[in-house]
């Protein structure tokens, strides 16, 4: 594995950060496939309960590597992501901009913390393209004339506005997104992990836990162990079992 993409463990959080700030750090397909392994073992880590995804240097991620794309670079690495997602929750920490194929990876994500000036946008119309990572779903998290203003004119629009119209969880000073973002992943981290992932999964799918789901959990060590710490008054040692 490279540096393309870096990563910290911080207790029960892993920040990962995208490492090709001399390209703003624009996906090429060794970056994307760096990532999705990262993200796939991650996953599969009980250890770690959620994550963090940030981008070295002033920008959080550019989009598609078009100098790649121009010569034919297949970019099909983290569809999987962009489609299914994972059960980890996931936190976009945005030091700076997240534009076309870095928008849509945020869009992936499950909670947004950005700096307060960073653009967000879907501005593939700009280059001949279309958002086809996830952009075009953009209506399921604003109102459609958002959606299609922000679809069709290419324009980026600023987190602090994102923020007044629910497209980002927070928008703070560049200066604290990191801590920020790292102290929303610590309150995720310490619920029940077999809850925060069935929670993740019923809200993404919109709907209702179904008898099986509800006895998985319900029924648990880790349902046992919250109702005890509870009556316990101390804090739950969770085994995500």
């Amino acid at each position: 594995m490279s540096d393309l993409v870096l990563t910290e463990r911080v207790g029960n959080v892993l920040v990962v950060t995208l490492n090709r700030p001399e390209a703003r750090n624009a996906l090429n397909p060794a970056l994307i496939d760096e990532l999705s392994d990262v993200l796939r073992s991650a996953d599969a880590d009980s250890g770690i309960r959620a994550i963090v995804l940030s981008g070295a240097g002033t920008v959080f991620c550019a989009g598609m590597d078009l100098k790649t794309f121009a010569q034919g670079g297949k970019f099909d690495g983290l569809v999987w992501f962009f489609q299914e997602g994972i059960g980890t929750p996931v936190i976009a920490a945005l030091n700076g901009s997240a534009l076309a194929g870095g928008f849509e990876l945020v869009l992936a994500c499950d909670l947004v913390v950005a700096a307060e000036e960073a653009k967000l946008g879907i501005a593939e119309v700009k280059r001949g393209l279309f958002a086809a990572g996830g952009g075009t779903t953009l209506a399921d998290r604003v109102p459609l004339s958002v959606a299609l203003e922000m679809g069709l004119t290419g324009e980026p629009v600023t987190a602090a506005y994102a923020w007044q119209i629910g497209l980002v969880n927070r928008a703070v000073p560049a200066d604290q997104v990191r801590e920020e973002a790292l102290a929303l992943a610590e309150r995720i981290a310490a619920n029940g992990p077999l809850g925060v992932t069935m929670t993740k999964k019923l809200i993404r799918q919109r709907r209702w836990a179904e008898p099986d789901e509800v006895t998985s959990v319900f029924r648990s060590a880790d349902a046992t162990e919250g109702a005890r710490a509870f009556a316990e008054r101390r804090a739950p040692v969770w085994t995500g079992k």
